[in-house]
């Protein structure tokens, strides 16, 4: 009795016999010893001998695979054909090891179908070997697309090949106000110095689920952000002339009507006002802006900084087609008060990130708003420009920025330019991958700089060393041209310009080589002034004709830097001045496009009671009053009222009265008894 016979009467059938160490053995071989050998379909197993001669797969499974069926080509015709032939083949092959005279008659009906499907199996084959070689190809060009593209750039500028360290050549260098979209993004910056990894990590799953109307630039929009919808913001292009384009920003009339709730909200003094506003205009430029400025003043930096945010993406996405950051040709007149809370954005978002540790993204910013207004500089970014690349170590652009602007803007007048110049060619000469000849010239380059800014400002010396934590030599704190004498005659306008950059620069000269530097100056600027160089003289007649005044835009800039030292500067005219957060120090010439409209009230109609508790409160409301929509004292009368009762008690404590003492009269005849 045969073997198949047996495993009938047993109830057994093929393929569940158990499976041994060795039941599963792949041998695989190249298209070309394929063609060689015999050739078959896919699915059909060769005998145990012919391992050379084909792919030996032996498997207790017969497995079908029906996508190579489905893709199988017509074969003479008839597909279902060729399938049952490949299955009749399949199950012949099985009984082939066994030997016996059907063995190789089955054997005879095998080689007789292989040859059309092996037609199939190597064109299968060949079709997944191409699909491979694509999908190799094209992971190649991906990591090929994720080099440096600024390396790119510098090979195909460059003839050679070759990129040369220090600053590049003039027909290389890019414009001054040019900026670049990836430098606007904090986190290019922050994967630079913690990688990828910990910048993303928490970010790629947070962005599958946002749904926001387009890309922007500024600022990445987050899920905990109110849904956006058009506040009624928009920007149109004013004209276009000498490769230049005019924008301002517009408001439309439901935008003016919360700019007028905004106002009234600010005058009440009450930040909850501003947060039922944005209740129902979440995003209003001006109200976010203002209410950061109040939870930086509570601390409450993560909030400012979201706030600040949510303006910026308001701003973008109400620009014009035509406008671009980048391009440095667009403009955006300062005038105009529908522009000036664009400017406060980008600066308070370019101060959160300098805090953060980003400079070169904050220096990236300062461009952007440098490039909006650059003629008149509205906000004085000339004045931070500096500070930011040294701090981002872009030596290279500092130099260019005043190699071409110095002609005409007189960029060495400033003393955070003279110093911050100097500075940058002296770090340069630090650095040990440029040639000697080149270090020199710029060592020389240096020490020329620092002589004269020395000598225009002899005044910035002595407080320069003080934060330092330096003690100066004697021969230099006693010198008549650095002593006292210096920081005293100096005008009001420069000792502004001198506290707001030793303020806010003076740890970058801290370094043991820089103040070594610094010291082998001075005593070459003492050397020349007991010489009596002329330049001493010419550079005394020069402050006490320039700095006679500060501009309107340089306090700006003093208020909006914070800096302590600076603003104690600060003449009468501005301290005294009612100074707003959204528009401090409004331009003279502003120009309005539309006007708010007056504020009738029966209290202005002279009720002095009710004038002497609105100085008190500003929410206060007299009966029959009716409080502007969006104000909380409106809505809550009794917390108004509670307040009121409070600032009535503390006036009335801080009344005292003073007791009339009766002066005690001496009896002319001494002190007796009476009678």
């Amino acid at each position: 009795m045969s073997r198949r016979a047996l495993r009938r009467l047993r109830g057994e059938q093929r393929g569940q016999e158990p499976l041994g160490p060795g039941a599963l053995q792949f041998v695989f071989r190249d298209d070309d010893d394929a063609e060689e050998g015999p050739k078959r379909g896919p699915g059909v197993r060769l005998p145990g001998g012919t391992g050379k001669d084909g792919v030996r797969v032996n498997n207790r499974f017969e497995l079908i695979n029906i996508e190579d069926l489905e893709d199988d080509t017509v074969v003479n015709g008839d597909r279902s054909d060729c399938t049952l032939a490949r299955i009749v083949t399949s199950g012949n092959k099985a009984r082939a090891p066994r030997g016996g005279p059907e063995t190789k008659r089955d054997g005879d009906v095998a080689k007789g179908v292989s040859p059309e499907q092996s037609n199939v199996s190597g064109k299968l084959r060949k079709k997944k070997k191409k699909q491979r070689n694509k999908k190799s190809s094209t992971a190649e060009t991906l990591e090929n697309g994720l080099e440096d593209i600024d390396r790119i750039l510098e090979r195909i500028e460059d003839g050679s090949g070759l990129s040369h360290p220090g600053p590049p050549p003039p027909s290389c260098r890019k414009h001054v106000l040019h900026v670049e979209h990836r430098h606007l993004n904090p986190d290019t910056e922050l994967k630079r110095y913690f990688g990828a990894r910990a910048v993303l990590g928490e970010q790629r799953p947070r962005q599958r689920q946002r749904v926001y109307p387009k890309c922007t630039w500024l600022t990445t929009p987050k899920s905990t952000w109110p849904r956006y919808s058009k506040p009624g913001l928009s920007m149109r292009l004013l004209e276009s002339k000498k490769g230049l384009s005019f924008f301002t920003f517009e408001h439309s009339e439901d935008y003016q009507q919360a700019q007028h709730k905004f106002l009234a909200a600010v005058e009440s003094m009450e930040p909850n006002n501003i947060v039922v506003l944005l209740q129902t205009s979440p995003y209003h430029v001006d109200s976010l802006l203002q209410l950061s400025d109040a939870c930086r003043f509570q601390d409450d930096q993560e909030m400012a900084r979201d706030l600040t945010e949510r303006a910026l993406y308001s701003t973008e996405c109400a620009f014009h087609p035509l406008f671009s950051l980048t391009s440095g040709t667009c403009r955006l007149d300062y005038r105009r008060p529908e522009n000036r809370s664009f400017y406060l954005a980008l600066y308070k978002q370019m101060s959160f990130l300098e805090k953060r540790g980003c400079p070169r993204t904050a220096l990236e910013y300062c461009k952007l708003i440098l490039s909006l207004e650059p003629d008149e500089d509205p906000l004085c970014m000339l004045l931070l420009i500096d500070h930011l690349a040294l701090r981002a170590r872009d030596y290279e652009y500092l130099i260019q920025l005043f190699q071409e602007w110095e002609a005409h803007r007189n960029l060495s007048q400033l003393p955070n330019f003279a110093f911050s110049v100097s500075l940058a060619y002296f770090l340069l000469s630090q650095q040990t991958d440029l040639p000697q000849q080149e270090l020199n010239s710029m060592r020389e380059k240096a020490s020329s700089l620092i002589r004269q800014a020395l000598i225009m400002f002899p005044g910035a010396l002595m407080p320069l060393l003080e934060y330092c934590s330096v003690r100066p030599d004697a021969t230099v704190s006693g010198h008549r041209f650095f002593g006292p004498d210096a920081e005293i005659s100096q005008p009001p306008a420069l000792s502004q310009l001198v506290s707001l950059y030793l303020g806010r620069s003076h740890f970058l000269w801290k370094e043991a080589a820089t103040m070594s530097w610094l010291e082998e100056n001075v005593r070459e600027v003492l050397r020349a002034v007991d010489a009596g160089d002329p330049a001493v003289e010419a550079c005394e007649g020069r402050r006490k004709v320039l700095y006679q005044r500060a501009p309107r835009n340089i306090h700006r800039h003093v208020i909006l830097s914070e800096i302590k030292e600076a603003v104690a500067a600060l003449p009468p005219e501005v301290t005294t001045q009612s100074v707003m957060g959204f528009d401090p120090l409004p331009p003279l010439d502003t120009i309005h496009s539309y006007v708010r409209p007056e504020r009738l009230s029966p209290v202005s109609h002279g009720n002095t009671v009710a004038l002497f508790f609105r100085s008190l409160l500003p929410n206060y409301a007299m009966e029959g009053e009716r409080p502007e929509e969006g104000v909380a004292g409106g809505v809550n009368r009794n917390q108004g009222l509670n307040r009121l009762m409070l600032a009535v008690r503390d006036m009335m404590a801080n009344f005292h009265f003073n007791d009339v003492e009766v002066p005690h009269e001496e009896n002319p005849e001494g002190e007796g008894d009476w009678d």
